[in-house]
């Protein structure tokens, strides 16, 4: 039997409204945030203890959380929960992490952290431990019907990340009980929206298609949410018909296609190498006005195998240094491709042109993104260098980060990708003294340099 779990859970919709929000945003922080400096040493140190005895790991823990803040025991915590630890060996340890950490006085139970063990349990074959855990949830949640599809809608989720038919099946029939059980709109539509949500990721799109005629038999009608889930899950199994047939009855239900949308449909035609259906798109988002984004160029130029096969080699110098060059070397789908993006308002919105300082961010763009924005500055710098209109700025700065969001921490593709670019274009910019993750120079310097 597991020992008390030290659950708060406050009344809903009261004056600590706020408080609660911001807590599950700091919960939500330290769970998607990559490993502190901190959370490696204590597991490095934890990796060594195991080999010697339990009750050195044990210590070790409780030292552990007793002298770490909330987000660091937390983040530590969520590292060993996830699929993709870089740490399976110490998997193991993840509840008795997370039962000391209960312990604390900061602590505050929160329904995404309790699934998350759940289903943790559950995927180390703990099903006894992870059932107990849920039956103390209910008891403590009660008749709060708010509160209880929260947990089974943050439930749901956990178990299809890890990929549990058994525990998705078992929380999936706990919510159709909810639905038909409750009178409250949204209890009803939170629960649904999980469910469909659920479906799509589990690889059942159709079945979460025939939900949505449910919904509409219990007076609810689907939102751009459900649509969008039933567009990933049919587009992520390459059935693309299948997918355009629910773009054309969302369209047709009066719910607009977006910028996110389109996305998912680019994304999954580039996944199964359907450039020329991905042209198509191109071409309908600028005719519809919806605009791009940066996730719409990495999900283009992710599928451009030509270009992301230059860049994984980043010592051949082969890749081409403007965009005239790069279409002589593309196929012709490419080519098609990349012509649909060069009049996007993406460069716009990543370049920041003031007299002081002129700023491009190249933040949230792979590599393939990164490149090609860069041959577009490069252009767009030389035609406002040779307008008179422009004031030549102070200073020019490219941001490209120094790789704390990298797949190795500290190592930029992308920061290395531009400081190739630039050596190979004798460029003045430099990397800046006091900010590795950018590249700065004196825009009288960059000028000459370009025209």
């Amino acid at each position: 039997m597991i020992s008390s779990l030290h659950m708060r859970i406050p009344p809903p919709w009261n004056s600590r409204c706020c408080r609660l929000r911001q807590q599950r945003l700091t919960l939500v922080q330290c769970l998607t945030a990559r490993l502190t400096k901190q959370g490696q040493r204590f597991l490095s140190s934890l990796a060594l203890a195991v080999t010697r005895d339990s009750k050195a790991a044990s210590r070790l823990i409780s030292k552990f959380v007793a002298s770490s803040p909330q987000f660091i025991a937390l983040n530590a915590l969520s590292h060993l929960l996830s699929p993709d630890t870089t740490h399976p060996r110490l998997s193991s340890l993840a509840f008795p992490l997370y039962m000391r950490i209960t312990e604390e006085s900061w602590f505050q139970w929160n329904p995404k952290l309790v699934a998350e063990i759940i289903a943790f349990l559950d995927k180390q074959g703990q099903r006894e431990e992870a059932e107990t855990l849920i039956l103390e949830t209910l008891s403590k949640l009660g008749s709060r019907e708010r509160e209880l599809v929260l947990f089974y809608c943050n439930l749901i989720d956990s178990f299809c990340k890890h990929d549990s038919k058994r525990g998705f099946d078992d929380t999936y029939a706990r919510l159709n009980q909810l639905v038909n059980s409750s009178s409250s709109v949204y209890v009803k539509r939170q629960a649904l929206k999980s469910m469909i949500s659920g479906l799509c990721e589990m690889g059942q799109p159709h079945e979460a298609e025939n939900l949505i005629e449910e919904m509409r038999v219990k007076g609810l009608e689907p939102s751009g949410f459900e649509y969008k889930c039933i567009i990933y899950g049919y587009g992520r199994l390459g059935l693309l018909e299948d997918m355009e047939r629910i773009v054309n009855q969302m369209e047709s239900d009066g719910t607009r296609v977006d910028t996110v949308c389109s996305n998912m449909v680019l994304s999954s035609y580039g996944d199964h190498n359907e450039l020329s259906r991905m042209v198509l798109w191109l071409q309908k988002m600028k005719d519809s006005g919806i605009p791009f984004s940066v996730r719409t160029y990495n999900s283009v130029l992710n599928s451009c195998s030509t270009i992301m096969s230059m860049l994984q080699d980043l010592n051949s110098n082969d890749f081409p240094l403007s965009i005239l060059e790069l279409t002589e070397v593309l196929n012709e789908e490419e080519v098609s491709v990349v012509k649909e993006l060069e009049d996007s308002s993406v460069l716009d919105e990543a370049m920041k042109w003031d007299s002081g300082e002129t700023k491009l961010d190249l933040h949230g763009m792979h590599l393939g993104s990164a490149y090609f924005i860069i041959l577009q500055w490069m252009d767009e710098m030389r035609n406002r260098f040779n307008n008179e209109k422009h004031v030549i700025p102070a200073e020019i700065t490219v941001v490209c980060g120094s790789g704390k969001h990298s797949t190795v921490r500290g190592e930029s593709s992308v920061k290395a990708m531009v400081k190739k670019m630039m050596v190979r274009t004798s460029s003045p910019m430099r990397v800046h003294r006091n900010n590795i993750g950018c590249f700065i120079a004196k825009g009288h310097v960059v000028k000459d340099w370009l025209c």
